[in-house]
């Protein structure tokens, strides 16, 4: 799979294609330490109550030729300093341990989701957006704020963009939506029912589609021209969700950034209007 540190993350977002019995086993052997280039497969099979050609198979649709290559994959991303990172909170932490743990969870999600960049998928949303006629972001929740945080960034450099956070405005806006509009739409999960209807719909009308998700293989991605996808381990008390959103808002901040750069002159210009429109609000 490359890069080391991107095994774990490439794991988790292809989860979702997996029926039930084969995330359980996948889950099964991610959440085992002890595994090394001499664990034996039938060992494996037997923690999980299942058969060795399910293993096999189960490792083959997480992207690994066989059992021997997940094996080492996972041998390799223990290995790193990025699976190092990540440790559970427990409820006998000091508020020290805990701002540590959240701290490293954070920086985990940042180092996975770096190593499993697609830098070609995230040019082709950089000239999306630059090209753009209009721009607008749907997403809910969570997913609705990374959308107003991008969204305010890029009015300081003059491109306008719409938030749309409710599902009835989503479809309004897809309605009026052509070939010369880009929709980036924001979800967790890739299942959010009226973010799909929406993007299904905008998608019907010519617009362009970029989507900002956990899972590659989510139903989201599956319909659209652009997967930007952050990763983040589950926790039980922080949740996968907020963890995800520190990786999602340092990825929009680089879309943010490498737009800007297609017209740096002009973006510097609006940057330095809008910044003496608002002084008078700053209290001396």
């Amino acid at each position: 799979m490359g890069d080391p540190k991107a095994v774990a993350a490439q794991i988790r977002m292809k989860l979702p294609s997996l029926t039930p019995l084969e995330a359980k086993v996948a889950g099964d052997i991610m959440a085992r330490k002890d595994i090394d280039a001499a664990t034996p497969l039938r060992e494996v099979a037997e923690k999980s109550a299942v058969s060795d050609a399910m293993v096999v198979k189960v490792a083959k649709k997480l992207g690994f030729a066989g059992f021997r290559a997940f094996r080492q994959g996972l041998v390799d991303y223990y290995k790193s300093d990025t699976a190092a990172l990540h440790s559970e909170i427990s409820a006998q932490d000091s508020a020290s341990e805990i701002v540590q743990k959240v701290f490293r969870t954070a920086m985990q999600a940042l180092e996975e989701t770096f190593a499993i960049l697609d830098l070609a998928a995230f040019e082709r949303a950089v000239d999306y957006l630059h090209h753009a006629g209009q721009r607008d972001f749907y997403g809910l929740g969570g997913s609705a704020q990374i959308a107003r945080d991008v969204a305010h960034k890029f009015l300081r450099i003059g491109i306008r963009s719409s938030v749309f956070d409710d599902a009835h405005m989503m479809m309004m806006s897809a309605a009026l939506l052509g070939p010369q509009d880009v929709v980036v739409a924001f979800s967790h999960s890739g299942t959010t029912a009226s973010v799909l209807d929406a993007v299904d719909l905008a998608r019907r009308n010519g617009a362009r589609i970029i989507a900002v998700t956990n899972y590659a293989e989510s139903p989201l991605a599956g319909m659209v021209d652009v997967v930007l996808c952050s990763t983040a381990q589950n926790s039980p008390l922080l949740g996968e969700n907020a963890t995800a959103r520190i990786a999602q808002l340092n990825l929009l901040d680089a879309l943010f950034v490498a737009t800007a750069q297609k017209d740096r002159a002009t973006a510097d210009q609006n940057l330095n209007r809008t910044m003496q429109a608002v002084q008078s609000k700053r209290r001396q």
